[in-house]
């Protein structure tokens, strides 16, 4: 009776084991097809990218990128339950491969619009003449002036704004005027910085040009306006 008894007692313990390990090994299969759903999402995804129109991408591209970052995020944890399944990680690295090249051309596009209506600001192309293209744009910044340069960005200044005197509207040369100012701000920056004599006095001389050169010509730009405007 005792020996039935522990035979008993033994095959209970057999088929609770059984039954924890077939529940194991259930999570566990239940893990690696969530897996590799995650990274069949994550690949479905990239590819319908592709196959988007371009002017729907360009105008959905921040969802686009928020959405990818999460199922890109997905798929990499999805790795560790698939114990870093060669294929599967190889399957993801060409989807984020074809992500990255429409990423490339998403920033090229929208770096060529930005430049495009920088080009097409009448300011910037005033600020671009009077200093070089891209030189100057709306943070005012002239920290790329320094003692070497200087005078020749004041002579370059100078030398547009005696150019296209004639054909500067009142506007323009407030403009002009408030770039004059703060490059003149820098140059008491620079002349600390190893601003030499001999730059320092020809600065001067195209300063002492420059000034009746503007009061005059934006007089006359403003007179002739009122006369336009009076006809």
């Amino acid at each position: 009776m005792f020996i039935k008894s522990k035979i008993m007692e033994t095959r209970k313990l057999l088929l609770g084991m059984a039954v924890i390990a077939l529940g194991l090994s259930s999570c566990k299969d239940e893990k690696k097809i969530q897996a590799e759903k995650s990274v069949e999402t994550y690949v479905v995804y990239v590819d319908s990218l592709g196959n988007m129109d371009s002017v729907a991408t360009k105008e959905n591209w921040e969802s686009i990128q928020a959405n990818y970052e999460l199922r890109n995020a997905q798929a990499e944890a999805a790795l560790a339950d698939l114990k870093d399944d060669i294929k599967a990680q190889e399957r993801i690295n060409a989807s984020r491969a074809k992500y990255d090249e429409l990423k490339a051309r998403m920033d090229a596009q929208a770096d060529a619009e930005n430049k495009a209506a920088i080009a097409d600001n009448p300011k910037q192309r005033l600020r671009n003449a009077l200093f070089g293209e891209g030189k100057v744009g709306d943070d005012m910044n002239f920290n790329w002036v320094n003692a070497q340069n200087i005078l020749n960005v004041y002579q370059l200044f100078v030398d547009t704004a005696q150019k296209n005197k004639d054909s500067y509207t009142r506007e323009d040369w407030d403009e002009v005027k408030l770039m004059y100012e703060a490059l003149d701000s820098r140059k008491n920056t620079v002349e600390k910085e190893g601003l030499t004599s001999s730059d320092n006095r020809k600065i001067s001389g195209l300063k002492l040009k420059f000034a009746p050169m503007y009061t005059l010509n934006r007089m006359g730009a403003k007179s002739d306006e009122m006369s336009k405007a009076k006809k």
